[in-house]
């Protein structure tokens, strides 16, 4: 993978952009997510250095508290994982595209990075009249088959994923199923859990 995903810090260069403009990016991002002026250094780093994992984290049936722990975990922080580990290339919740651009987004990273990323889903799958859960003209069952066909593994993120949760529950009007319910074929992890 390293080979075919370049560092933040390449891709700049690739594209023109200076040491002092990375720099002054860098330090602009350390300000914006709220680092002391001694955390630069750490983002330069972070960008700097080896290609992270990429991840297309898909929200479909569930009340975001999953993400919402993520973003709250102390240790590692989600900085750190960010900086250090993985590429968040999509997710609705924190992504600051939205419509089109969010979708292009997705798209981009499903086709440059086949075989090559994770999928996350949190929330159940709406089975059901293809009609619960649309985005983009797509309904949730589409939008899972179409990222998990290319991604290298899924984590079911949540009991609303891993298990169905409250929208499976009776009469389940939206027909709602956990991911192993409905992917086969792939490496899947069941994150349990709701906070």
């Amino acid at each position: 993978m390293e080979n075919k995903r370049p560092s933040i810090y390449e891709e700049c260069l690739q594209k023109g952009i200076s040491r002092r403009d990375f720099l002054k990016f860098c330090t602009t991002v350390a300000a914006l997510i709220g680092l002391e002026s001694s955390g630069v250094a750490q983002v330069v780093k972070a960008l700097e250095t080896k290609p992270r994992l990429p991840v297309i984290w898909l929200h479909l049936q569930e009340c975001t508290c999953c993400s919402e722990s993520f973003i709250r975990s102390y240790h590692p922080t989600v900085g750190n994982l960010l900086f250090d580990n993985i590429s968040l290339d999509y997710t609705e919740t924190l992504m600051a595209a939205s419509g089109f651009q969010a979708e292009a987004c997705k798209e981009e990273t499903m086709k440059k990075y086949w075989g090559e990323y994770i999928l996350m889903i949190e929330g159940s799958i709406p089975t059901k009249d293809e009609a619960y859960c649309c985005v983009g003209g797509k309904s949730a069952m589409q939008i899972v088959e179409e990222c998990a066909e290319g991604a290298k593994a899924i984590i079911a993120w949540g009991n609303c994923a891993s298990a169905g949760c409250i929208q499976a529950a009776n009469p389940n009007p939206t027909g709602a199923k956990a991911i192993h319910k409905l992917i086969k074929g792939k490496p899947l992890m069941n994150v349990q859990g709701c906070p």
